[in-house]
């Protein structure tokens, strides 16, 4: 009895959560474009010259939600062909994972320089995005930083950077989640940063701001929480196998099946 035997070896509901997991992404995703206006002008899409967080919502919520479907009906139908795609695609993305992490190892030098061009990126396109200013202003405010490298980097953006001819409000400045908030504050400044940069030297500007960059700060971040990162990546790693297990498990039983009947 293949059916009977399904659902002892297939975590159903882990599948449903895979389902739920990737409509949830999605809808947020299309909710954070609607309220930009994307969707009344996709158009928009093809303005940012930055990162657009949304398309990582977007990207994950798909997979996740192929994933799930792929799996539940491949389940419910005893289909070994969803069975094995399922199956596949997961092995695909550990791979992919894996390979990430040697690589990220093996060529440190080249990584920190592609995290650099890619922050400095964002930093020129900080305006031009509402999530992606929020992710930033997020980075640099938990990890006490600002910029790439130093305070300085905001000189790509061209409402911060010093110029003569920038009509700016907040030329020689950095945005407010560089500066050194008071815990007392219970409202948010969000002009501390203006005219920081506009006279002294870095030293001068630690009273008010930030100066350490955030390229320096993720290097000091990891070592301090490797197990962390470590202890995510199995556990995400264990999930994957799991599934995987599972799925051709219930392949093998289901060919079982079909031969003895056949």
């Amino acid at each position: 009895k293949c059916r009977g035997q399904l659902f002892l070896q297939i975590p159903y509901v882990q599948l449903q959560h895979y389902l739920l997991a990737g409509t949830a992404f999605i809808a947020i995703g299309f909710w954070a474009w609607s309220e930009k206006g994307v969707l009344s002008d996709l158009t928009q899409v093809t303005r940012l010259h930055g990162f657009d967080p949304v398309w990582g919502v977007l990207v994950v919520g798909t997979v996740t939600f192929v994933l799930g479907f792929a799996g539940c009906v491949g389940a419910l139908r005893e289909n070994i062909c969803l069975l094995k795609f399922f199956s596949g695609v997961i092995g695909f993305i550990f791979f992919l994972e894996l390979t990430a992490v040697v690589l990220a190892f093996v060529f440190q030098g080249q990584v920190r320089e592609w995290l650099n061009d890619f922050y400095l990126a964002n930093v020129k396109a900080y305006r031009d995005d509402i999530d992606l200013q929020n992710l930033i202003d997020s980075l640099q405010k938990l990890n006490h930083c600002c910029g790439a490298k130093d305070p300085n980097d905001w000189n790509l953006n061209v409402y911060f950077n010093c110029s003569m001819s920038n009509p700016s409000r907040e030329k020689c400045g950095v945005p407010f989640s560089c500066c050194i908030s008071d815990p007392a504050d219970t409202v948010v400044n969000t002009q501390c940063g203006y005219d920081v940069r506009a006279s002294g030297t870095p030293s001068q500007w630690s009273n008010t701001i930030y100066v350490k960059g955030c390229m320096i700060a993720l290097e000091e971040w990891l070592p301090r929480n490797l197990y962390i990162v470590a202890g995510v990546f199995i556990v995400i790693s264990l999930l994957q196998m799991v599934g995987i297990f599972f799925a051709r498990t219930l392949i093998g039983d289901i060919e079982k099946v079909k031969f003895n009947y056949y």
